[in-house]
């Protein structure tokens, strides 16, 4: 058997495409969409803006805002072992 790739991106392909009706750019106001430290926000990746996104494994995972880093904002959430900390665009 060929052993399979373990990319950055692999087995992304289900969430990573979209409806017909869904496809082009997102809305402008979910750019502009703010958040307050504490806020819960769940880890939504979008796919037609794969540029400054999290990796493919925390998609659909709850997690705390616990501060802002530029434009992009980190999140802490529960893993296995320590807790752990991601930086995600408002996307």
């Amino acid at each position: 058997m060929v052993k399979s790739s373990k990319g950055f991106r692999s087995r992304s392909r289900g969430w990573s495409t979209k409806d017909v009706r869904e496809k082009g750019s997102p809305p402008v106001t979910r750019f502009l969409r703010e958040f307050a430290v504490g806020d819960r926000v769940t880890v939504r990746l979008e796919a037609s803006d794969p540029q400054g996104s999290p990796p493919p494994r925390y998609q659909g995972r709850t997690c705390t805002v616990v501060g802002r880093s530029g434009r992009a904002y980190r999140v802490e959430f529960l893993g296995r072992g320590p807790r752990k900390q991601l930086i995600a665009n408002p996307v």
